[in-house]
């Protein structure tokens, strides 16, 4: 078996299981495809394959977009006779009547030292949580939400200016190592796996609400919220000026290292610095927001929103208790 392509059924959705999908292409025998269904998008709302459909049909593989795994997809995957499933971001619950099919089941790629951050967003989790270090894991799948045996799994460390964005990148190319690690070791008989011991932790799905700065929270707690939400759903503040409620997103921010005096409130604006942001205090030190992007506009950098604006010194960022309060509720 160790020389033999191994048959494949893969499921995934987004841009990074594409490149995953291209990948296992190049050394094993890739049946078919299984995405998520064409979903609108763009202000004229029109129907768009998703990443892996249009890899996939570039590839001239069978696709298939179930709403809901059924009997009938059961019917077509075992007649693919496929050796292994292949699991990357599929967005949607595998049943055990489809994972069991494979000869040797489905396994599953997650972007964490698993059983640390479960779930859908553990990037972006942590990222949030200010983690040192995170990885990918191979598992193997199971009827509980990413408790399976772990077949390979690698770490890397988490440099401070990372975004959400450019580490997903980089735990790809890591993931690609892993993906294929696992299929040489299933190849090599060595795919039983290992038991999760640890800490169970869960990192659920983002709303727009959780990219919410609050700023009596320490600098470098919301500059983590800034990287970890970067690009959905952005870090995002509001403020009330000449009567009128508006909210910008914080895209660019590091930690002001600078002398900010006291008796200052958490959200209040500190300085405007010419070509280099503005300085907003928080519960503890403050932070330098380099560039925004207001609703509807573009990204411009803080200090000429802030001029544009005509924001004065020391004025107060919004404190309120219940996020509902300014956003009308958002999901």
């Amino acid at each position: 078996m160790v020389n033999k392509k191994l048959r494949i059924i893969f499921f995934g959705t987004p841009e990074v299981a594409a490149n995953f999908l291209k990948d296992a292409t190049k050394t094993e025998a890739v049946l078919c495809v299984f995405t998520q269904s064409d979903k609108p998008k763009g202000r004229k709302l029109m129907l768009t394959a998703s990443a892996v459909k249009t890899a996939a049909l570039k590839l001239s593989l069978p696709v298939y977009q179930p709403e809901k795994l059924s009997n009938e997809d059961v019917k077509i995957i075992k007649n693919f006779k496929p050796d292994v499933g292949v699991v990357v971001a599929y967005g949607k619950l595998i049943p055990q009547s489809v994972f069991s099919i494979p000869l040797y089941g489905c396994f599953n790629i997650h972007f964490s030292l698993l059983p640390k951050y479960r779930g859908a967003a553990p990037v972006q989790w942590a990222l949030i949580n200010g983690e040192s270090k995170t990885g990918v894991s191979s598992f193997w799948l199971e009827k509980t939400l990413d408790s399976g045996p772990v077949l390979v799994q690698k770490e890397m460390s988490v440099l401070p200016q990372d975004s959400a964005k450019e580490l997903f990148e980089k735990l790809t190319t890591l993931g690609i190592e892993v993906m294929h690690e696992t299929l040489d070791k299933i190849k090599k008989g060595d795919c039983a796996g290992i038991k999760q011991e640890g800490t169970v932790t869960v990192a659920h799905s983002l709303k727009k609400s959780d990219g919410f700065i609050k700023w009596q929270k320490n600098a470098q707690d919301i500059l983590n919220l800034i990287r970890g939400t970067n690009p959905w759903p952005s870090a995002h503040t509001a403020m009330v000026l000449n009567a009128q409620t508006t909210t910008f997103k914080v895209i660019g921010a590091k930690i002001f290292t600078g002398p900010i005096g006291e008796n200052f409130v958490c959200g209040q604006l500190i300085s405007i610095l010419p070509k280099k942001g503005i300085v907003i205090a928080c519960g503890l030190g403050a932070l330098l927001i380099e560039t925004v992007h207001p609703a509807n506009k573009v990204v411009v950098g803080a200090d000429i929103f802030a001029i544009n604006n005509k924001i004065p010194l020391g004025f107060i960022f919004e404190q309120y208790e219940s996020v509902e309060k300014i956003f009308g509720g958002m999901k």
